[in-house]
């Protein structure tokens, strides 16, 4: 029977709510959380079929993303690093794949950016690599019985192996958490049980098989399908999009309900039959559907094509910019709603307040930067017809 993880999703909603207080103390997803999140399937979500996965569509990972973050935007920013984490496993070799997938509900974490080296460390010792980096923004990695970390592969003089494109091979090392150094440094204003602290891999030998390459994916017999056809970076980036997109809902769900008991100080009525509040949640409303309308018309799009083949530029620009779009405008709405309340927003039992100080990292993250509008925007202009960071 098929499982329908909108409606799993939505059995967490109160209890991440609840909760949220812990989530946010513990500066992490509490063990018993994330494990029970892994045990449904949510960190499989992105993994095909063909390796025991979900397989889910882009849609379903966004939807579910979306409907976590309504209850806890740190809950479902942790699914979402957790689930595309295992995007790469296609292209890990048999040995590796037999390890991660050991426990079939493993947790997994990981950092895309490629941050660190993997240097040959001899030519006599041609499989073995020297792991040097340090990743920042680790989410989840406190749960994680596997974190990877993207990296350069050099030579064993240090110099970058050329691709197939003659341009530096990128790969993703996999590490247990005991080989790596895992810092106290996530404290933040937002996102903060995310517990998204950095680690460090220094003078880390692995063997080769623990390192997957971008080349192997694309040349793993599963590349071809759909879910590897899709824009990648848009791919990496929905799920943003959508997690800001649920916490704006919830914050005008919020508004609604604290509107109704609440009579402002000097007022005779309460604040929901004021028509400057009328007019504020009407409007924020209006600009979230609009927002969402086109980032979910957008992965659509996106996802039609990718039946047949990859995604051409437009698309990938659309994609992103309505990703980028649904950010912006959930992060407005937060903000008019925590203003629209008043006093009551400020206290940290208002879920208001949590969502207020959660989209404000959110939004700070490098996949929905400005950068990638200005990018987008060459590609409009005619400036840029290649566009490698969409």
């Amino acid at each position: 029977v098929a499982v329908d993880f909108c409606e799993v999703a939505n059995e967490y909603v109160a209890e991440l709510r609840a909760r949220g207080p812990e989530i946010d103390t513990r500066r992490a997803l509490p063990q018993d959380l994330a494990d029970r999140l892994a045990a449904d399937g949510f960190y499989r979500l992105c993994t095909p079929t063909e390796l025991g996965g979900v397989g889910a569509s882009p849609q379903c990972l966004a939807e579910v993303c979306e409907i976590l973050a309504t209850g806890n935007g740190s809950a479902a920013w942790c699914v979402f690093i957790g689930a595309t984490s295992q995007y790469m496993f296609p292209a890990v070799s048999q040995q590796l794949l037999q390890e991660l997938l050991e426990n079939p509900n493993v947790v997994t974490s990981g950092v895309f950016a490629y941050s660190g080296t993997a240097v040959r460390l001899s030519e006599a010792s041609p499989s073995t690599w020297r792991i040097d980096g340090r990743w920042d923004w680790g989410s989840g990695c406190q749960n994680a019985t596997w974190i990877s970390g993207g990296v350069i592969m050099c030579d064993a003089d240090g110099n970058p192996i050329p691709d197939r494109h003659d341009r530096p091979t990128e790969a993703r090392a996999f590490f247990k958490p005991a080989e790596i150094d895992i810092l106290d440094n996530w404290h933040t204003s937002g996102l903060r049980g995310t517990g998204s602290n950095s680690y460090i891999a220094s003078n880390l030998e692995l063997q080769e098989y623990r390192i997957a390459t971008v080349e192997s994916l694309r040349a793993s017999p599963l590349a071809d399908l759909p879910i590897y056809r899709f824009p990648r970076f848009g791919y990496l980036a929905l799920p943003i999009g959508a997690i800001s997109l649920g916490m704006a809902r919830d914050s005008i769900d919020e508004a609604l309900g604290v509107a109704k008991a609440k009579t402002p100080t000097g007022s005779g009525r309460t604040l929901s039959a004021r028509p400057a509040f009328h007019r504020q949640v009407a409007l924020a409303d209006a600009s979230l559907r609009a927002a969402r309308s086109s980032f979910y018309a957008d992965i659509q799009q996106a996802w039609t094509e990718a039946q047949q083949q990859i995604g051409e530029l437009e698309t990938r620009r659309l994609l992103r910019s309505s990703i980028i779009h649904a950010v912006t405008a959930s992060m407005n709405v937060v903000d008019q709603m925590y203003t629209a309340v008043g006093g009551t927003s400020v206290f940290e039992d208002s879920p208001l307040q949590r969502h207020f100080r959660d989209i404000h990292v959110a939004s700070q993250h490098m996949m929905v930067a400005e950068p990638v509008m200005e990018l987008a925007g060459r590609v409009m202009s005619g400036v840029d017809d290649d566009a490698l960071g969409l």
